[in-house]
């Protein structure tokens, strides 16, 4: 619709009960500013929004309803939900807690009880209802602020765990508490006089509803509006609709009844569920799609899309008076009921009444909100801070140093002048509680260029020392907030223990929305439409793979991961171009539903934290853990504009691996025998912490960074930085800044890292245009690696920039346009121009300087980010270096189980041995042999052996004899059971206790785990009866091993003469795969047959090398009675390999061969 031909409407009217995606997922279409924009233009001043039982559109909203008056457009936002009612909290939860007592029920109820996106049931609302779900819907308007915090604690307690099954409930207690500031209404065909009609309905005997009684229904309606008058009084409205339901229209009849009897004015709605007319079919689908996510679609719903509009029987779009009015007659007409007209004319014009005199114009207050207990009494934040960050320095030493002391005061000026005092002090809170239970990175992103930040024991990085910059974190002259990224060991336990300490309306984990994306979209809408599987497989198959290489190419990216946008991929895919013109429907649908909300999932590591959070915006529930109703991340900013700050507390692998190798040192070097948390941070203090590191140690670099002894080490697990890395040969901290910054698309695309090697290795070549110039580049010899450096140039070299301004210029230079960005460029360039030749430099030299600023703008990478992690990625190496077995055994215990079997291939080319699973030596955790040449594979690696089991063996050790494990007196065997004692003899562990007495594994399985044995008589007779069992078969070994623990045996595969044989022969595997010459080496996992479209047999094999990475290989042509593949055995193959497929052969008969 044009904005600028708004419709005029001669009737007034405002909607006041509307849905959107953001809080009525999959039951309503579209964002609310979509809702929004349609309805001014539609000739409407005002738009509520009432998503089901949440708030969780209401960011939207607020953000929405701004950009429209800076826009000139008068367009009023109304908070508000449909809530979920029910009469008495005290009664259903009486029911619920009887359920739970069926132990089979009440798992059913703790599934069911776990989501923080709640899905509308539309048909169970129109029914009599089981207690235990029954919720009526309740429309709640705010009309000034004390009405939205009311809301806010309304929602906010509704999902807490004993108002919430499956939905979120208000009752009246509850009501009669926050009522202050809220208009109610009484909802549609689900509302709360629905309810009361529903549940006088009458039944035949076979369970259909025949009609309803109507003086039992009006008895239950007045009671209602008793309750409901009392509560609100003349805030209560009497609602009704307009549709081609005939129960709409009884239930119409009764509420105008009842009204006219209490005086309760009545209002129509249009309960609008999409933005436009048009979007009812894209709504319908998006329906199904939520069903068919949940299991299936329910009975009284086809698959098959209605035909027409008619055909569902309502519109549900943004409705101005004259639409309702025709709505009105439409369907009072079809349906066969008479109404007063004037008396239907007042309910439309009431809508306008309420929304233009009863509700107040406003937007929420968005004053930063952060915690008070965090301010010591009698300071203020300001004070405090300064007292603290004071007390830091001259804990350090530093407070006599007067660069250190003037850097202080001007950081601690701008932080008190942009307010953010009291966000230092909280941040400081929560790294407090952290350092006393875990270790916590050295930095993070921009924060580490904060002195405040390292004074206070928030970071660990120097910036002084380094050259780091506050302004890159927060400069004096912007708007946005600070924003320091924390991380730890173990996030969840230190969020949970803020949360048990602060309390969960002080500390709330921040919500995700996810989104429906191109891929599940195609095939989703293509299953509804019957289009063939596998035309709709091989387009999505194949569609991001076409588009990439033309994305990347339009962003001039050479290298590194890419993927294409939504829109690239229509623009670039052949395949998908080609299915969208063949289904149109389908490209109709997903231009639409692209992007709508799927789930909600939890923000990685974003919490907000303030007090009494539950009266400052409506907490939802996921999982069990209270949650924000608004997100804060790239392509959503919500919070920080309703005022709340991010709090990023996020885990590093690298942190727990530290902690796991200190351990093992103060155990083996220091005879700590079981080392607590004080320990560890003690020996971290002393050895480790970036103030007393030495990160000169040439020995550390040369043997880690040089030789390649990659095991575990931050930021180069990763083939190409490895290489990377060994070919630029590190010497300083600097220098692995800036090798973890180029290696990154942008730079290598670049040819940056090529580049860069080349001028390290010949620096003497490098020339300079100014001596400022060679002292900001010179340790990145000669580049523009850092952003902080082109900030710092522009600084020294133009005329009267500050810093701030060159920080800003970092910005600037990646904006296109005309804007007000433009201008400030512009001045920044003159200014910058005028510098340059104020100091002899030539303003072409001075162009082409500022040409590199704008070329490398987009590559250049934040220096104190890279600095605080090239910190890391040097302790872990020192760590690798100095104490090998520790921290190869640390790094076996945290790798996950699909990268455990290279992780033990990197350990033994190292030249540690592996000592297999033993029920006498193995722990917890991977141990260290003595001698420190040889790892112990834990217990804790066995699927299926629970923590009690483990505890049980490891308290009870040393067993000489399978008697001494079976019949200990000690032992608990309900701990200890069958099933433990059937993974431990399986996986090898109980080899050791495997006598002369036992024929083989199958034979010892058998009699000691299988019939288990509960006294010696009857071990004895096992052992006679299972004698012909024998021993398991290679393939049962082999199987059992991977099965158990996770880890492929290629010592019982690949033997020593094979693996000879292929290295001399340079046949390298297949995850090292080399085009040219095309030869690899693998071993088959599984076999797949399958069919071509002409019904031609081809097999699909899932193969392994020892890098434990999983490939297929689709074999052609393949002949069943003839080819034959072994599994768990080593292969040599010539393979094909391109791209889009990956490998194939096409005659295994000639291509491959069986090695041994």
């Amino acid at each position: 619709m044009n904005n600028n031909k708004r419709n005029n409407s001669t009737i007034k009217f405002a909607g006041l009960h509307a849905h959107s995606v953001a809080g009525s997922i999959f039951d309503a279409l579209g964002y609310p500013a979509d809702h929004m924009d349609f309805a001014y233009d539609n000739g409407c001043d005002a738009l509520a929004l009432t998503d089901h039982g949440n708030m969780n559109g209401l960011a939207y909203q607020v953000l929405h309803a701004k950009k429209m008056h800076s826009e000139g457009k008068q367009f009023k936002p109304i908070y508000g939900l449909e809530a979920y009612f029910i009469p008495s909290h005290t009664a259903w939860r009486n029911e619920y807690e009887k359920a739970m007592e069926d132990k089979k029920r009440s798992r059913s109820i703790a599934k069911e009880s776990a989501s923080g996106a709640t899905v509308e049931d539309e048909a169970a609302s129109k029914r009599t209802q089981d207690i235990l779900k029954a919720r009526r819907h309740l429309v709640l308007l705010a009309q000034n602020e004390t009405g939205l915090k009311n809301l806010f604690k309304l929602v906010s307690d509704s999902y807490k765990s004993e108002n919430f099954y499956r939905y979120p409930r208000v009752d009246y207690e509850m009501l009669k508490e926050h009522n202050e500031g809220i208009i109610a209404a009484s909802a549609c065909l689900g509302g709360v006089y629905a309810g009361n009609y529903w549940s006088a309905s009458i039944y035949d005997e076979e369970g259909n509803r025949t009609g309803f009684d109507e003086h039992v229904a009006l008895e239950a309606m007045r009671e209602t509006t008793r309750n409901m008058v009392d509560i609100f009084g003349d805030r209560w409205y009497a609602e009704i609709q307009w549709n081609n339901i005939p129960q709409q229209h009884e239930l119409n009849q009764l509420i105008i009844k009842v009204a006219a009897e209490f005086g309760v004015e009545l209002i129509s709605t249009a309960d609008s569920h999409y933005p436009n007319p048009d979007a009812w079919k894209d709504r319908e689908l998006y329906t199904r799609l939520g069903w068919l996510g949940k299991g299936g679609l329910p009975e009284y719903m086809s698959s098959d899309l209605p035909e027409g509009v008619e055909e569902v029987g309502y519109e549900l779009y943004p409705k101005n008076g004259d639409q309702m009015w025709e709505s009105y007659k439409k369907y009072s007409k079809l349906c066969g009921h008479e109404y007063d007209d004037d008396l239907i004319m007042r309910s439309i014009t009431n809508t306008h009444y309420i929304a233009e005199d009863r509700v107040k114009g406003f937007f929420p207050d968005n004053t930063v909100r952060l915690p008070e207990f965090v301010v010591p009494a009698g300071l203020t934040a300001t004070q405090a801070l300064v007292k603290l960050s004071m007390d830091g320095l001259g804990a350090l030493s530093l407070d006599g140093d007067s660069e250190y002391l003037e850097r202080l005061k001007s950081e601690l000026k701008v932080i008190d002048d942009r307010g953010f005092s009291k966000y230092f002090l909280t941040m400081k809170a929560v790294s407090d509680k952290a350092s006393d239970s875990m270790l916590a990175g050295p930095g993070r992103g921009s924060a580490a260029g904060s002195l405040v930040a390292y004074v206070l024991g928030i970071t660990q990085v120097d910036p002084i020392k380094y050259g780091l910059l506050f302004s890159r974190f927060l400069r004096s002259d912007a708007t946005d907030y600070p924003d320091i990224d924390y991380d730890v060991a173990d996030p969840m336990e230190l969020k949970e223990r803020l949360i048990g300490e602060w309390g969960d309306d002080t500390v709330v984990p921040i919500s995700n929305w996810n989104t429906l994306q191109l891929r599940s979209l195609v095939k989703d809408i293509s299953k509804l439409y019957e289009i063939p599987f596998t035309e709709v497989n091989a387009v999505t198959g194949k569609m991001i793979w076409e588009a990439t290489p033309a994305a990347k190419l339009k962003h001039g990216i050479k290298a590194g991961v890419y993927v294409p946008t939504f829109e690239e991929v229509k623009e670039f895919s052949p395949s998908l171009q080609s299915f969208l013109v063949k289904y149109p429907m389908v490209a109709n649908h997903i231009d639409i539903l692209y992007g709508q909300v799927r789930s909600c999932s939890r923000h990685a590591g974003g919490v907000v934290i303030g007090e009494n959070l539950d009266y400052h915006m409506p907490l939802i529930n996921s999982g069990g853990v209270r949650q924000t109703p608004w997100s804060e991340g790239q392509n959503v900013r919500h919070l920080e504009p309703m005022g709340f700050i991010k709090f990023d507390i996020l885990g590093l692998a690298s942190l727990r691996m530290i902690d796991g190798a200190i351990k093992h040192i103060l155990k083996r070097h220091y005879n700590v025998e079981n080392p607590t948390y004080e320990d560890v941070k003690s020996f971290y203090d002393s050895k480790l912490h970036p103030d007393v590191l030495n990160f000169e140690d040439q020995d550390v670099y040369e043997s880690v960074f040089h030789a390649g002894q990659w095991a575990g080490i931050f930021q180069f697990t990763e083939k190409g930085a490895q290489e990377f890395c060994t070919r630029a040969k590190p010497t300083s901290i600097i220098d692995l800044s800036a090798i973890t910054s180029i290696y990154r698309p942008g730079p290598l695309s670049a040819d940056v890292d090529d580049k860069y090697v080349e001028a390290k290795n010949s620096p003497q070549y490098i020339k300079y245009l100014h001596p400022i110039v060679q002292e900001v580049t010179e340790d990145t010899y000669g580049f523009l690696i850092f952003q902080e450096q082109i900030a710092i140039l522009a600084h020294r070299l133009g005329d009267d920039v500050s810093l701030d301004e060159g920080n800003k210029l970092r910005k600037l230079l990646t904006k296109k346009g005309t804007g007000k960005g433009a201008t400030e460029k512009r001045k920044i360039y003159d200014k910058f121009m005028k510098g340059c030749v104020s100091k002899k430099i030539h303003r072409i030299d001075a162009q082409k300087l500022w040409d590199t600023f704008e070329y490398f703008s987009g590559y250049g990478f934040n220096k104190s980010h890279a600095v605080s992690y090239s910190i890391l990625s040097f302790q872990c190496a020192w760590l690798c270096h100095y104490y090998t077995a520790e921290w190869v055994a640390s790094f076996l215990d945290k790798e996950p189980e699909k990268r455990k079997e290279k992780a033990i291939s990197l350990a033994k080319s190292l030249g540690f041995s592996i000592r297999s699973l033993d029920i006498n030596t193995s722990g917890n955790v991977w141990e260290i042999s003595d001698d420190g040449q040889t790892l112990v594979q834990p217990l804790t690696s066995i699927k299926g052996l629970g923590a009690a089991a483990i505890e049980q063996i490891i308290s009870n050790r040393p067993f000489l004899t399978i008697e001494d494990f079976l019949f200990s007196e000690s032992i608990v065997y309900s701990k200890l059971n069958k099933k433990a004692i059937d993974v431990l003899v399986r996986s090898g562990t109980m080899g050791t206790l495997m006598d002369g007495r036992f024929t083989g594994a199958k034979h010892f399985w058998s009699a000691v785990a299988v019939d288990r044995p509960r006294k010696q008589k009857n071990l004895d007779e096992n052992i006679d009866t299972y004698a012909p069992e024998g021993d398991f078969s290679e393939e049962e070994k082999i199987q059992y091993l991977v099965d158990l623990t996770g880890v492929f045996p290629f010592d019982l595969v690949m033997s020593d003469k094979i693996r000879e044989s292929l290295d001399v022969r340079y046949i390298p595997p297949i995850s090292e795969f080399d085009s040219d010459l095309q030869l690899a080496w693998f071993i088959p996992r599984k076999v797949v047959p399958r069919k071509t479209k002409n019904g031609k047999d081809y097999w699909v094999l899932e193969v392994i090398d020892d890098s434990n990475n999983s490939t297929t290989i689709r074999c052609w042509g393949v002949r069943p009675s003839i080819d034959m593949i072994h599994i768990n055995r080593p292969y040599m193959a010539r393979l094909d390999h391109n791209a889009q497929w990956g490998f194939s052969t096409r005659s295994i008969r000639h291509n491959f061969r069986l090695l041994g």
